[in-house]
């Protein structure tokens, strides 16, 4: 892979906060993730959002060129490959061994309960399961199988 597609980049740098926004809603699991760290609305809505924002965009875009670099490692990646099954794949195959024991690894240390544990692996695995598809389909377009004429 020779070149970034930087549309992919921030599509995928934004996925972390878009799906937490709708994931975390308190129609979602948002009342359901307060209470199983203890917190409430009010004290939930403390921290300040603009430096989170922040830093959540910045550690995103981290995760995303991991991410983008993990899809494409490797011999033969190239062609077939170059799905947004194939990134998801990658997506999902590093939630469950890689997120996953650091959420439950930390959460067993933090004394959190598994409700805790597994909401959050669980946004995880949706969140790069969606970034890795969305990377490896939309880095690779030029593979793709094109009718004549394009």
């Amino acid at each position: 892979m020779d070149e970034i597609n930087w549309v992919s980049m921030v599509l995928a740098t934004l996925m972390p906060i878009l799906i937490g926004f709708l994931y975390y809603h308190k129609r979602v699991f948002g009342n359901v993730w307060m209470d199983s760290v203890g917190v409430t609305e009010n004290q939930a809505k403390k921290p300040n959002r603009i430096v989170t924002l922040i830093v959540a965009i910045v550690l995103s875009f981290f995760l995303s060129f991991f991410l983008l670099n993990f899809n494409n490692s490797g011999i033969n990646q190239e062609g077939d490959f170059d799905t947004f099954a194939h990134g998801a794949w990658h997506g999902a195959f590093l939630s469950i061994t890689t997120v996953a024991p650091v959420i439950v690894i930390n959460g067993f240390f933090g004394q959190k309960k598994w409700k805790h544990m597994l909401i959050n692996i669980l946004y995880w695995i949706i969140t790069l399961v969606l970034m890795g598809g969305i990377l490896d389909s939309m880095n690779h377009w030029q593979n793709l199988p094109m009718p004549e004429g394009f």
